[in-house]
């Protein structure tokens, strides 16, 4: 029985496929156009073959047995128009992929509400449009969402849930539960522009563009220092937790350093970062921040903390033993 589908045969449809075969599902990966038997036909083969040429740099990195690449390409079942009433009908999740225009979900989510269970779980895999817009298009808008997937989507574990007011609370816990299985880590936001990722990382992409604009540092000078420095920190701390455990106090006079001298409307720091300096109110070392540490232990918790920076480096071959000789 194949519980899940992926409308849309192109490249976020063929990740997402590979996330459920490789989790060992069959997965439905739908097109709704009406096509000749060979354009159906050229198409079938393209995302055949890009999931097999996935799939196979998986095995050359050593990630994926070589015997195993066969099993996990069989479970995608590319699915034409013809077929898609009857994937849809058997699915529980249902993801939208297809291209990032309004008419074009519109008319998807009126073939896939025609065909697909009044238990269906549906979602868009939309960067761009809120689920807000997206939702009046659902016959059942309190069992719809947006998911947002990190490409390459088999590989990156994080998925953005993006949910509107009526979304209901059993659905968002069933999806959750669904992506968990297969080893997904989804994370739940609001209707926002740019879900939490892709509004973080827009900022720094952008910063970076500016610094090499400006001549303060060469491209591969700023990607040593985020490789080995901002993203091996990030990597081990996430970024709020980043603030309490420096302390908000650090953020707030860096950024009024910043904003007085290079741009304030980029630097400085939001309201909440006042707010709860004023509160006295700046991380680990106060006892609250944007986390509680009441009744926690710090220096076990600053070991951990340790730990998984010392994790990072040693991943980044990057951690070196104590020199066993004191050098004249």
């Amino acid at each position: 029985m194949t519980r899940f589908a992926a409308v849309g045969a192109g490249r976020m449809g063929r990740g997402i496929a590979i996330s459920f075969a490789y989790a060992g599902h069959r997965i439905a990966l739908v097109d709704l156009r009406q096509r000749s038997p060979e354009a159906w036909e050229a198409l079938r083969e393209q995302a055949s073959a890009e999931i097999r040429a996935s799939l196979e740099g998986l095995v050359r990195l050593g990630a994926v047995p070589d015997d195993q690449v066969d099993a996990i390409a069989s479970r995608v079942q590319l699915v034409d128009a013809a077929g898609a009433p009857q994937a849809l009908a058997a699915a529980e999740l249902v993801f939208e992929g297809v291209p990032e225009t309004l008419e074009a979900k519109r008319e998807a989510f009126a073939e896939i509400g025609r065909h697909c269970s009044e238990d269906a779980i549906l979602t868009s895999t939309t960067s761009s449009i809120l689920v807000t817009q997206l939702a009046e298009f659902v016959r059942r808008p309190e069992r719809f969402l947006n998911m947002h997937w990190l490409n390459p989507a088999y590989l990156i574990p994080v998925v953005e849930l993006s949910t509107h007011a009526g979304t209901g609370a059993g659905v968002l816990a069933r999806t959750r539960e669904l992506m968990e299985s297969i080893g997904k880590l989804p994370v739940v936001c609001g209707p926002a522009p740019g879900y939490i990722v892709p509004r973080l990382q827009a900022l720094i992409m952008n910063e970076a563009a500016r610094m090499v604009e400006e001549g303060i540092a060469s491209a591969e000078e700023i990607d040593k220092a985020t490789r080995y420095g901002l993203g091996l920190r990030f990597a081990a701390l996430g970024v709020v937790e980043f603030i309490d455990f420096g302390g908000c106090d650090i953020l707030f006079h860096a950024s009024r350093e910043m904003a007085g001298s290079i741009d304030a409307a980029r630097y400085q720091a939001p309201a909440i970062v006042q707010r709860m300096m004023e509160e006295g109110r700046l991380g680990l070392k106060s006892g609250s921040g944007f986390y509680d540490y009441e009744g926690r232990d710090a220096g076990a918790y600053r070991l951990d903390v340790l730990s998984r920076t010392l994790g990072m480096l040693r991943h980044a071959g990057l951690w070196r033993p104590p020199a066993e000789q004191t050098l004249s």
